[in-house]
């Protein structure tokens, strides 16, 4: 057998070498998923599916990883990690990629393999989904609780329909049936109605079956062609349907090994028309054995009792079936390798002819006996020879086998002969046998409605007086006791049921709904008469336990008298603990195996037996704190012996006396609601209800006003922060006011500062414009004197220069002859050329430089218009400064005086211009004359 080990493997081939018809025992590969670390463990497989082909495997296991298998490609990939374990999977969805998943939070999503990523998010479902059936075109799915069924469009992932039934009625199961459109709705009160699909109309009932041959249907299985439907329970017995006549047609009768059918699954097969005859049953002793419905011969099994198996699915094509094991590994089976060895010739045979009764009864003639046609492997058994067993139907079965027939398929006698022989149960198992002996009803509705009540008043503040570290275990242990509150008034007001409860929620932390109903069973029944003296401790029960105590040990009981310790002290620590004060996990363990196995009393006669297997370290004790010490803390007692005296003083104890006569037998709760407890003293609770109400209303106003109070504490710190606030933001106000008065006086410093400086820029403005009159006036005083000047100069020059020719042309005509006259002429005229262009250009060059001047004169004229104009806006400005200054004279005085200083001027450069023009007519007169001499 190959063995494929994923670990923290994503993907990788799932065998080395493909085993075919060859693999041992039919199993192809069997593939665990361990995760190496601190502590190694194996993670289980919960549920498996395979797609419409029947090629590829999906697996879920604990965690919530899912794996798909490809079983042609040898390949395994893990496509998606939902992080909850699963309930429920299927992978024959029209998207051949995609595949529904049911979680433990009550949701199905859809997740596609080859993108890995989430398609759709289904909720609506209130608890876990048990199955998923896909219709035939892979385009609607109803998904399956205890409680509801709801009809899915897989194209758009929205709720269709909704079926709802009532409270006491719930839903084993419902499915399409293959090639129809029908559905199929099994439950459990043993109905199964058919819906037309499309009209979701009842098409018809199956009546219930015949009398001597009911069956409580827990499992259901249809053929390939939708005809036949096969369905099984707590029983040897199977229920052959025939859908087209809507009636019972065969009862098959299972081994005697089988007490109880789990799973049913139809092996497909090729040639048999969709026909199915080889029918797969997982019974309790989880053997998966396969039989022909048609000749009611068993062909082969698979599974043992080492190696259990707890579900399985068969591909489509009928070539594999996928198990998965008690031990959480996943094991593939090959068809054909399982029924070679029925395809073998079969050996020879014996039959018997008998006389059968006389009458048979109508159950009896549909029944059918299922007998081995092979001998079998060597994997199911050591036993070699050939079996050919009837299983006869044991219509009167006796009283007591039924009194002894326990939940799950076991019987209460051989687990009390099981649990003498081994001491104790084994801890794989112990849940399991526990919840079978205590027959718990698992009332799902009822406890959500206990739950949804919330928190019970009694135990909001436990944590201060119960400080567990682990903050799960506290809130686990409240909500327990708070439903045990809203289920009796008297467990709110019990001050020991926290420490009756803890070992059972500590033990079951992970399942709240069996914590609470175990707490609730061993409450009615291993607690019976603790309430009737309610507050006080059950005098009548340690009563009891203090008969038989003096009736087995007179001298233990006389030494506990003899120092006052009475049953209060050495019995009610130990009942009230339910003894997990004195015992280690393991020994408590083992007791309750025993207690509840037995007879309520018994219970009372194993704390009896410590009491006695502790007499000599009693008997030494002889202080009062000594004794109240040893019966709450450990001791150095051995378990087995305390067992086993429970067991001698059950035996040996008179009846008068024993507790057995005086409680009432063991007791299961009811199904559907809890049964109502009220074995206590309705007055002394309730006046204690009260009394507790009261403190509880008295501690909320007291609350109430010490919340008001610091309320107005807190209001009036509040009031006496935004005071100094506000004080605070006064003085900065004033303050900032201050500061705004200093610079508005700092501001009108400045404006008068301002106003004087621009008083003196005005005065010096007016300064300057005088000495720059001033100025102008000499210039222009300077300028008339130079011109003067420069025109005396050039009339003295004409003078000289006149008389000097004057002299030479007398020299001339008296000295010199005619020829030297001529020649003299000549340079005369030439001189008198020369002095004329020079005299001409010293002329031309006066008249640019007057030219000039009289420009330079107009750009000061200008400049003194501008420099009147900027006067004129200062003065403006300073009178919209200065609002009472008056406008003074003398800018205009100024002005008057320099139109009359430029009027001289003018006047002088016109003298000076006529005098030109008539120095010019001389000049011009002068060379007249010369010319005509």
């Amino acid at each position: 057998m190959d063995r494929c080990d994923l670990g923290e493997r994503r993907r990788g081939p799932i065998w080395s070498r493909r085993a075919g018809a060859a693999a041992p025992r039919g199993v192809m590969v069997n593939i665990i998923h361990s995760v190496q670390g601190y502590h190694s463990k194996t993670i289980h497989f919960l549920n498996v599916a395979f797609d419409s082909s029947g090629d590829s495997l999906l697996a879920g296991d604990r965690q919530g990883n899912i794996y798909v298998f490809d079983l042609n490609g040898n390949r395994f990939n893990l496509v998606q990690r939902t992080m909850q374990a699963c309930t429920a999977l299927a992978f024959n969805l029209r998207r051949k990629t995609e595949f529904l998943v049911a979680l433990a939070d009550y949701s199905v999503k859809c997740f596609d393999t080859g993108t890995q990523e989430l398609v759709s998010w289904m909720r609506g479902h209130e608890s876990s989904v048990s199955s998923i059936s896909v219709h035939g075109s892979g385009k609607y799915a109803i998904t399956t609780s205890t409680d509801t069924a709801q009809l899915w469009d897989l194209d758009t992932f929205q709720r269709i329909r909704k079926l709802n039934v009532r409270q006491s009625v719930g839903i084993q199961k419902v499915f399409f049936l293959p090639l129809s459109n029908t559905i199929l709705s099994c439950f459990k009160d043993n109905s199964v109605f058919a819906w037309e699909f499309d009209t979701l109309h009842c098409k018809y009932q199956l009546s219930p079956p015949v009398e001597g041959s009911v069956l409580f249907y827990k499992v259901f299985a249809v053929t390939r062609d939708g005809r036949t439907l096969v369905a099984g329970g707590k029983s040897n017995h199977l229920h052959l349907w025939c859908l087209e006549l809507k009636q019972l047609i065969k009862i098959i009768q299972m081994p005697e090994k089988v007490r109880a059918v789990r799973h049913l699954e139809f092996l497909p097969d090729s040639f048999d028309g969709d026909s199915n005859q080889v029918l797969g049953v997982l019974s309790q002793d989880n053997i998966m054995r396969f039989i022909n419905i048609e000749t009611c011969k068993l062909l082969f099994d698979i599974g043992s009792p080492e190696e259990g198996i707890s579900t399985a699915v068969i591909s489509p094509n009928g070539q594999y079936i996928a198990s998965v094991m008690e031990n959480g590994s996943l094991n593939l089976y090959s068809v054909q390798a399982l029924t070679q060895e029925g395809n073998k010739p079969p050996p020879f045979m014996v039959k018997v002819v008998e006389d059968g009764p006389k009458y048979t009864s109508e159950a009896n003639k549909l029944i059918t006996k299922v007998t081995s046609e092979r001998s079998k492997g060597p994997w199911k058994s050591k036993q070699s020879k050939i079996q050919s067993r009837l299983l006869k139907l044991q219509a009167n079965t006796s009283l007591e086998n039924k009194e002894n027939e326990l939940p799950g398929g076991l019987n209460k006698k051989r687990l009390q002969a099981l649990l003498k022989g081994f001491g104790e149960y084994p801890a794989k198992y112990r849940m399991f046998v526990w919840r079978s002996l205590l027959q718990l009803p698992e009332n799902h509705l009822a406890f959500s409605s206990l739950i949804d009540r919330g928190i019970h008043s009694a135990f909001v503040n436990i944590q201060k007086e119960y400080p567990i570290k682990s903050g799960k275990l506290l809130r686990i242990l409240q909500r327990t006791l708070s439903a045990l509150a809203h289920w009796s008034a008297i467990f709110a007001e019990t001050p020991y049921m926290p420490l009756l409860a803890f070992p059972f929620v500590k033990l079951f932390q992970n399942n709240q709904l069996i914590c609470f109903e175990v707490v609730a069973t061993v409450v009615v029944n291993f607690c019976q008469h603790w309430f009737e003296y309610f507050p006080n401790p059950p005098i009548n029960v340690l009563g009891m336990m203090e008969n038989v105590l003096a009736h087995h040990d007179k001298e233990l009981l006389q030494h506990l008298i003899k120092y006052n310790v009475t049953s209060q002290v050495y019995a009610w620590p130990l009942l009230e603990t339910l003894l997990s004060e004195v015992l280690t996990r393991e020994e408590w363990l083992k007791a309750f195996d025993n207690i509840f196995s037995n007879h309520p009393s018994y219970f009372l006669m194993i704390v009896i037996a410590y009491v006695i297997c502790s007499r000599a370290p009693l008997l030494h004790c002889n202080q009062a704190a000594d004794f109240e010490y040893f019966f709450h803390h450990r001791n150095n007692v051995d378990i087995n012996v305390v067992i086993k005296e429970a067991y001698h003083l059950m035996e040996t104890t008179p009846l008068d006396i024993h507790p057995q006569q005086m409680l009432d037998d063991f007791t299961p709760l009811t199904k559907g609601q809890y049964p109502v407890f009220n074995k206590y003293p309705m007055f002394i609770v309730n006046y204690q209800a009260q009394k507790w109400e009261k403190i509880r209303q008295d501690e909320i106003e007291y609350l109430r006003e010490r919340q008001l109070a610091h309320e107005s504490e807190a209001k009036a710190q509040e009031q006496k922060a935004e005071d100094e606030a506000w004080y605070q933001r006064q003085k900065l106000l004033q303050e900032a006011e201050e500061q705004r008065q200093k610079i508005l006086l700092e501001e009108e410093k400045l404006a008068e500062q301002r106003q004087r400086l621009a008083v003196v820029k005005r005065e010096l403005k007016v300064k300057e414009l005088q000495l720059l009159d001033a100025s102008r006036r000499r210039f222009l005083n300077y300028h008339q004197d130079q011109l003067q000047m420069e025109l005396k100069c050039l009339d003295d020059e004409i003078a000289r220069k006149a008389s000097m020719r004057q002299q030479e042309i007398n020299a001339v005509q008296d000295i010199e002859p005619e020829s030297q006259k001529q020649l003299f002429e000549k340079h005369l005229i030439k001189d008198q050329e020369a002095v004329t262009k020079e005299m001409k250009e010293e002329v031309e060059a006066h008249r640019r430089k007057v030219d000039l001047e009289d420009q330079h004169v107009q750009r000061l004229i200008e400049i003194e218009e501008i420099q009147k104009a900027q006067t004129v806006a200062e003065e403006n400005l300073a009178r919209a400064e200065q609002k009472h200054t008056d406008t003074d004279w003398r800018p205009r005085r100024s002005e008057q005086d320099r139109e009359e200083c430029y009027r001289e001027i003018a006047k002088l450069l016109h003298d000076n211009r006529v005098r030109e023009a008539e120095l010019l007519k001389a000049m011009r007169e002068a060379e007249e004359k010369k010319g005509e001499v």
